[in-house]
């Protein structure tokens, strides 16, 4: 066998069923399906154990220390095919999600995980931020893509992926702390030099539910997030910029500020800022984005986070003659 699917859940009586279902009537049928319950309160066990008594495939597994960290790594120490598929108790996969996954990646061995583009789904009414960040990450393809904008962004929908036990064994598990655990993970991973890619078609529904940890867990406000993006980001730099440890910042706002300085700890030096206008309020110069130097000069990291803007500061860099993740990277 192959091919194992992790898919833990806690308190998910009302849409496990759909998703195991999903995985059990995949196109390719020769895997093992990994339940790992994380001491729910609900019917979600009675369910799990159901779908497990009537289908050899299916190991449940409890773990009884309440956190999705512990759950994925207890589920990963079961497992010891090559090939490991995430799933989530309230998504669904499409028929050929696995058949498609598993075809890519015996066909590319370079790479260490490979995802695919997301359907959004939601009921909830405040979702217009998260379908833009959708369509993001369904335009992030090829390995270039996801490693050059992995620190604007988490790149993946975690439901969405698939990766070899190899990678696991090279560069770790999930990692507990005060941190997203699977944008740490892409991130700690792609360091560590792996590749990542995704089939550029629709395999998974991604279910923006209310309850969704994204939404619900500490470890997910932006706060978490751009911490963990900085840390990376300055070994990242340490190794691609020419110029390390100075750089200059493009954008000078707020909140661009706060999220460029918590690079200061971790030994990056903020020689100046490039914005929409000159101004002296800055222990550091900011300058005209007109007054960018040439190519070979500077190293930029632009800390813009609005999403067109972001863009057109890309092309504007690209238009003078600067090289992504060699002249400039982005971030958020």
């Amino acid at each position: 066998m192959k091919l194992a699917v992790l898919l833990p859940f806690y308190n998910a009586e009302s849409t496990l069923s759909a998703a195991i279902e999903s995985i059990l009537t995949q196109t390719y049928q020769d895997f093992e399906l990994v339940l790992v319950n994380n001491a729910s309160t609900d019917q979600s066990l009675t369910i799990a154990q159901k779908f497990a008594n009537q289908d050899s495939r299916i190991t449940l597994i409890e773990e009884p220390q309440l956190g999705i960290v512990y759950a994925l790594n207890t589920g990963l120490n079961h497992i010891q095919t090559p090939y490991i598929a995430r799933m989530d108790a309230d998504d669904v996969a499409l028929p050929s999600r696995l058949e498609k996954q598993v075809a890519f990646l015996d066909a590319h061995p370079e790479i260490a995980l490979v995802s695919c583009v997301v359907q959004h789904r939601s009921t909830s009414v405040n979702t217009l931020g998260y379908q833009k960040y959708v369509e993001w990450i369904n335009n992030l393809v090829t390995p270039t893509e996801i490693s050059l904008n992995r620190f604007v962004e988490s790149p993946l929908a975690h439901p969405s992926i698939m990766f070899r036990r190899v990678a696991v064994e090279q560069w770790g598990k999930y990692k507990q702390g005060n941190f997203p655990e699977d944008y740490e993970l892409w991130l700690c991973w792609l360091q560590a030099g792996a590749q990542m890619a995704k089939v550029p078609e629709p395999l998974l529904v991604w279910n923006d539910a209310p309850t969704r940890l994204s939404r619900t867990d500490a470890r997910y406000l932006p706060k978490e997030f751009y911490q963990t993006k900085a840390h990376y980001l300055a070994q990242w730099l340490k190794t691609n910029n020419a110029y390390h440890p100075k750089v200059w910042v493009w954008g000078a706002g707020k909140l661009s500020r706060k999220r460029a300085r918590m690079l200061a700890p971790l030994g990056v030096e903020i020689e100046g800022f490039f914005d929409v206008a000159d101004h002296q309020r800055l222990e550091v110069p900011c300058v005209h984005y007109s007054k960018i130097p040439p190519p070979g000069k500077v190293f930029i990291v632009s800390y813009v986070g609005n999403w067109g803007a972001r863009e057109e500061i890309r092309q504007y860099l690209l238009n003078a003659g600067y090289r992504e993740g060699v002249d400039f990277i982005l971030a958020s």
